[in-house]
């Protein structure tokens, strides 16, 4: 099985250089996206295949339900590295429909760890307890995805990175999408942010 993954890793960088010789030794020498992607780890979701984007094109994040945690130093340092030195303009949290993760946050069953990281969502469930009023168990799970992509693209803009990213000037939004493994198209959910003048009060910091 391993063996199979090198040889098609040597067939797709062979292809590559066929195509543009100058395609690793350019990308080796530096990296400069647009976009950080901030996703979920399903295999079923590969960043750069969904848009359409080369390696070196798209910095990438990703961890259980495309969460954005303020204790997780993982994520936030992967955060000030694609905000203060790679300059990105875009930040994308990027969920999907049938996400794993937010299904288990919709039960009761014990999965261990875990349980502790999908907390926040149970929450979220709770807070919006009336619109999931009448609906299918698949439909409660697409619900939950919509509004815990929607939670995290204001956790990333209540962080103090993108904050003092905006108070420099810098030109940086950030956008929420949901993505459908039935047909592999993404859905804008409309929650762009790209100044703390769109955030409540009480989550902006003063300079």
């Amino acid at each position: 099985m391993l063996t199979k993954l090198l040889e098609s890793n040597r067939f797709w960088a062979q292809s590559l250089s066929a195509r543009d010789p100058e395609y690793f030794p350019r990308l080796a020498s530096q990296q400069s996206p647009k976009y950080f992607w901030i996703g979920c780890s399903d295999s079923r979701v590969p960043a750069n295949e969904v848009v359409g984007m080369m390696p070196g094109e798209l910095f990438v994040h990703r961890n259980v339900a495309n969460m954005v945690v303020a204790t997780d130093m993982n994520l936030l340092s992967a955060l000030q590295y694609a905000v203060d030195m790679l300059k990105v303009e875009h930040i994308i949290v990027c969920g999907h429909y049938g996400c794993g993760g937010v299904k288990a946050a919709l039960g009761h069953e014990e999965y261990g760890l875990i349980d502790n990281w999908l907390r926040s969502l149970k929450g979220l469930y709770y807070q919006n307890q009336d619109s999931f009023q009448n609906l299918t168990p698949e439909q409660e799970t697409d619900l939950l995805c919509e509004l815990n992509v929607k939670r995290q693209v204001t956790n990333v803009c209540h962080t103090t990175i993108v904050q003092n990213a905006w108070h420099r000037g810098a030109k940086l939004a950030v956008h929420g999408w949901i993505y459908n493994l039935k047909n592999g198209l993404i859905h804008d959910l409309k929650t762009d942010i790209h100044s703390p003048e769109q955030l409540k009060d009480a989550f902006v910091y003063s300079h």
